[in-house]
């Protein structure tokens, strides 16, 4: 695994050598290295977030293109999620990260980025303010989902569906509360929740409701829509949690 060249800051690294020391805990120089790094990608994303509630986060392909409907659909949503109060968390790159930002960052509203450090260099997009770049995207997970009350997937590939499994497989846990997960494109989710419904569960891979959190949109209107429900009945709180 590649590590950022530029390191964890020295502060930190001297930190984590120290109570290695004290608590006699050897590590190797590489793993030191990488503990720092990690250590410093949880400071940075978690001193970014303080006090930025209500958050939702948005998930989609990096690879989707300005001139496109989905990327058109993207900035709806994020314009909208925007004026109804909500800071607007992406994973800050290119494609319908970048309409999800533009769209809040159009609206006045927060609209933050949390990018991913890769050797194809994804450049973080111009929206997100503010914006950091995290090495791992294992952080990069736990801080796009830790601090939102909702989440919202529109298309994606693999990076998008390993988001989704990770927040299905947290909700089925109780490892997160129980908010709702907006799927925005029923055709393009189809095939998958058609093999979910039909393989997973008609084996007792898992329960019955194990996707009662699961809602489906076309629009960002429709979207807009579940989220508004869940504010109604009061699962949604536009207050910081």
């Amino acid at each position: 695994m590649n590590d950022r060249k530029n390191g964890a800051p020295e502060k930190i690294q001297k930190l984590l050598s120290d109570i290695g020391y004290k608590l006699n805990i050897k590590l190797s120089k590489e793993d030191e290295e990488r503990l720092g790094l990690i250590f410093s990608d949880f400071l940075t994303g978690f001193s970014m977030m303080v006090d930025k509630g209500p958050v939702i986060t948005v998930f989609g392909s990096s690879r989707v293109t300005p001139d496109g409907d989905e990327y058109k659909l993207g900035v709806e949503l994020g314009r909208e999620l925007a004026k109804l109060g909500f800071t607007v968390l992406t994973g800050g790159g290119p494609g319908l990260m970048e309409a999800v930002n533009k769209g809040a960052h159009e609206a006045n509203g927060n609209s933050i980025g949390i990018n991913i450090s890769i050797p194809e260099e994804q450049p973080a997009n111009p929206y997100a303010s503010p914006s950091i770049t995290i090495n791992y995207f294992f952080v990069r997970k736990v801080l796009l989902l830790k601090y939102s009350c909702a989440y919202v997937f529109l298309p994606g590939g693999f990076g998008t569906l390993d988001e989704f499994f990770e927040t299905v497989t947290l909700l089925q846990t109780g490892k997160i509360a129980p908010f709702p997960l907006v799927l925005v494109g029923r055709e393009y989710w189809r095939g998958l929740m058609e093999w979910i419904d039909g393989r997973l569960k008609r084996d007792g891979l898992i329960s019955p409701g194990d996707t009662d959190h699961l809602y489906f949109a076309d629009t960002a209107e429709e979207a807009i829509g579940v989220i508004k429900k869940h504010i109604e009945n009061g699962t949604i709180k536009l207050r910081p949690v």
